[in-house]
């Protein structure tokens, strides 16, 4: 019964945090569902790819690769640049998962970028464990995904209008996380040292390659700003 207690109250406490990535969850994923489908994967295949491969900006680009004819090398290489981005995200979540148990596998596994929005700059309110609270937020953006691809595959069949421009939506809700995050203004210098270092590596490395430097450029930068706060 205890149990049930605690559980009720972490989702609770983490089902409004994630009101807003449900929002855009819903809306990218059906998006995605209904791509699938026109592009003659049925919603079988859509969840699937969703539940086992969980990539959000990379599942938009995986239906070219499927589309097309197959390379390998091509699609790895891809994906690394495309998801990059997470190896950071793990290595700045280290001390907020530390001791979570058995739970920060699935943890790990369903982290995204909205989920590392919420967890990094969230805390559990008094009298919710921080492993049940991270959990839930993790879990729930997770069913969101997953739940809205199977929709959006459903409602593909009925779909007979043009989609071209509905992959746009995902850098809709990038654009809409910015500016959530901008509205704290501690949050603004390392929103402005983001938008700086993707500028620079734009501007060296062009529009196909920028990933993988930017992301390295931002991390050399906050690296560097650390060891001289704590020098």
């Amino acid at each position: 019964m205890e149990t049930v207690k605690r559980r009720r109250a972490a989702v609770r406490a983490a089902f409004p945090a994630t009101v807003p990535v449900m929002t855009g969850f819903l809306t990218l994923s059906i998006a995605y569902g209904i791509l699938m489908r026109t592009n003659g994967y049925g919603p079988l295949w859509s969840t699937l790819m969703s539940a086992i491969g969980f990539g959000g900006s990379m599942q938009y680009v995986a239906i070219t690769l499927l589309v097309t004819a197959f390379d390998p090398l091509q699609a790895f290489l891809l994906a690394l640049m495309v998801n990059a981005r997470h190896i950071f995200y793990g290595l700045s979540l280290l001390n907020k998962y530390k001791g979570l148990g058995g739970a920060r596998f699935f943890m790990v596994f369903a982290l995204c970028d909205e989920t590392f929005s919420l967890v990094s700059t969230l805390e559990p309110p008094e009298g919710v464990a921080r492993k049940d609270f991270y959990f839930w937020i993790t879990l729930l953006d997770y069913l969101y995904w997953v739940g809205g691809t199977a929709l959006g595959g459903l409602l593909g069949r009925f779909i007979t209008f043009d989609t071209t421009g509905l992959d746009f939506a995902l850098t809709a809700l990038f654009v809409v996380l910015f500016l959530e995050q901008w509205k704290k203004p501690e949050n603004r210098p390392s929103g402005l040292i983001g938008i700086g270092c993707a500028a620079v590596s734009l501007a060296v490395f062009g529009p196909d390659k920028l990933v993988i430097p930017a992301m390295v450029l931002i991390l050399a930068v906050l690296l560097g700003g650390r060891k001289r706060l704590c020098a």
